[in-house]
């Protein structure tokens, strides 16, 4: 990466499915930049109110359909990206997202069974917005989605399984498809990866795909810094990493 394009940089956006480390990640990037002499301001996906996020404002924030149309949450949330990018612009500091460009409102899109060509819409309609500062988006994925939800839901305990499937298996696109337990969950998050693997792929900004499911961490981090524009570590050199 050109060096001018980093220091010019106001946004980085952490994405994946749920569990697959956009909070540990963004805390990494926010540190990195700040051991970099950069103004850096982590904005975590529990941030409340959220600045770019919609869905939280509802009466039902987690049952969103009960309250407005696809297009009247994809309308409302477009309204935040904007103030959010209008604040950001005026800052010497690096927004680093735990999700929200996917993992956020556009969830719920997909939930609410908007359709892909008005969720790529709206997919390029905040790429459009966000484009003055800059954005670096960081995508975590994983090859075997049913493995990494398998291993996530190990992890967790059965609390966070049922918070899970209580939520969004009871969303218009589960339910007309009969999803159910943890298998539901698993083929839900298949087709949601689907569409984040297509949207991403299809977006024009500065971009970085890490293959996550080895989670060898000290890897991932080195590219990231990489692409940061923050340095490498000792010993190493870019094609390496690459």
């Amino acid at each position: 990466m050109d060096q001018s394009d980093a220091s010019e940089r106001r946004l980085v956006i952490v994405e994946g499915i749920v569990g697959s480390g956009k909070s540990t990640t963004t805390r990494f990037i926010a540190t990195s930049l700040e051991k970099a002499n950069r103004r850096a301001r982590p904005i975590p996906e529990a941030t409340m109110p959220h600045p770019t996020r919609a869905f939280g404002e509802l009466a039902h924030p987690y049952q969103p359909w009960l309250d407005v149309t696809p297009a009247e949450l994809a309308d409302q949330s477009l309204s935040k990206w904007r103030s959010f990018v209008d604040s950001a612009c005026a800052l010497d500091t690096v927004s680093v997202l735990d999700g929200q460009l996917f993992h956020g409102d556009l969830t719920n899109l997909f939930l609410m069974e908007a359709g892909r060509a008005a969720i790529a819409e709206y997919s390029r309609a905040v790429e459009e917005i966000i484009h003055p500062l800059n954005p670096l988006l960081i995508y975590l994925y994983q090859e075997d989605v049913e493995r990494a939800l398998r291993a996530i839901a190990a992890q967790r305990d059965d609390a966070w399984v049922k918070y899970q499937i209580d939520w969004k298996l009871q969303a218009p696109y589960s339910r007309r498809r009969g999803l159910g337990g943890l298998k539901g969950l698993i083929a839900l998050y298949k087709d949601y990866q689907e569409l984040t693997d297509e949207l991403y792929a299809g977006l024009d900004l500065a971009k970085l795909a890490i293959e996550n499911s080895q989670q060898d961490w000290p890897l991932y981090n080195q590219r990231i810094s990489l692409e940061l524009a923050v340095g490498v570590p000792s010993g190493l050199n870019e094609n390496e990493i690459r």
